[in-house]
């Protein structure tokens, strides 16, 4: 009877030693999590990967035309959520977006389409018209200017947009603070992937759109490349980024030893009893 008690002891100290140490991590990682999420919400991007635009909203062209999304996307769409006087990321972005554009193994018009949009609703037709010829400038294929579009919106069109692709964005004195990405839009208005940074390899954006017109989300390899590997725009390739491997492995060890604590302490528990 005193064996059988010690038994169930040993068994309860050690279930008890590893749901302390469990709670211990999940703790943790809910901290994580949450102090993340809070991060994206302020300023940053939040992935609606399968989330669908809401097609029924209206923007103004850069001839002032007022356009709804359902009778604009009708084809895989390159989305970039910018504004056209930053002084910052968005210029480099656009510039980099054009050069992609002539450097795509697609047709534009017929086998994808661009679309900029502005999230300051402070931003007229007239400004999106100017940076539009400025950027078709740059591009030295034939494209039509119905092939990028340059719109602007109010202020209540925006929010539900952003909303819906994750984009956050807040005013600071007399700019915004945000970040740069690519969103492609299958034809149907559904969300498929981001693609971060203010430099593209086409590769990866031909790719995009293939999996967009297909209607397929597919992060997992975008993800990998941006974590294991650095974009280098002068050589236009993926070069190994040291560092992050490096990081992770230390994340990675740091993981083993912890696991390696908790059952060292259940083997403890049961010598002891």
């Amino acid at each position: 009877m005193k064996i059988r008690f010690k038994k169930y002891l040993s068994q309860y100290l050690a279930c008890l030693v590893g749901r302390q140490a469990l709670a211990l991590t999940l703790a943790i990682n809910l901290t994580l999590v949450n102090s993340y999420a809070q991060k994206r919400i302020d300023v940053g991007i939040d992935e609606q990967l399968g989330s669908t635009l809401p097609m029924d909203l209206s923007f103004q062209s850069s001839e002032g035309k007022i356009i709804q999304l359902k009778d604009l996307i009708n084809k895989p769409t390159l989305i970039s959520l910018v504004y056209y006087e930053c002084p910052g990321v968005c210029n480099p972005m656009l510039n980099e977006l054009a050069w992609t554009i002539d450097k795509l193994q697609l047709e534009p018009g017929k086998d994808f389409q661009v679309v900029s949009i502005s999230f300051d609703h402070k931003e007229t037709s007239q400004i999106a018209a100017k940076w539009k010829n400025n950027y078709l400038k740059t591009i030295k294929r034939k494209i039509d200017k119905n092939d990028w579009l340059f719109l602007t919106g109010d202020s209540l069109s925006i929010h539900k947009l952003t909303e819906v692709c994750g984009f956050y964005f807040k005013p600071a004195e007399n700019q915004f603070l945000h970040t740069a990405a690519l969103i492609t839009i299958s034809p149907q208005g559904k969300i498929c992937r981001y693609i971060f940074g203010t430099e593209f390899n086409p590769f990866d954006v031909k790719m995009a759109l293939l999996e967009a017109e297909a209607g397929k989300t597919n992060p997992t390899i975008s993800k990998v490349l941006q974590f294991c590997f650095s974009y280098d725009p002068q050589g236009r390739l993926y070069t190994l980024n040291v560092k992050r491997i490096i990081g992770s492995v230390m994340l990675l060890g740091v993981g083993l030893f912890l696991s390696v604590l908790v059952f060292k302490k259940k083997k403890v528990v049961k010598t002891v009893v």
